[in-house]
């Protein structure tokens, strides 16, 4: 299992990146949550299986095709013993 936090920077507010995010997630089948900063960053939080994960983070460095993703930074998260049932959007 794999759990990480990543930060997306560029144009990914108001053009359906975590709605997008949700969808990949959901397909992949890893549980977690994205959700939008203050800043106009977007954060995924993610956890699963490790190539599951990766993938999710590979689709996440276009997102959408509306999106422009400028940079991808990623952490992996010590298990810190928050788990995820499914993914959501959060706000």
């Amino acid at each position: 299992m794999k759990k990480i936090r990543a930060i997306v920077s560029g144009r990914v507010q108001g053009v359906g990146f975590r709605m997008s995010t949700l969808q990949q997630a959901r397909q992949i089948g890893v549980s977690g949550y994205v959700r939008n900063l203050r800043n106009g960053n977007v954060e995924i939080v993610a956890s699963g299986k490790a190539d599951k994960v990766d993938e999710l983070l590979k689709w996440a460095k276009s997102g959408p095709p509306s999106a422009m993703v400028n940079h991808l930074k990623v952490e992996v998260i010590a298990n810190d013993g928050e788990e995820f049932v499914g993914f959501e959007i959060r706000r």
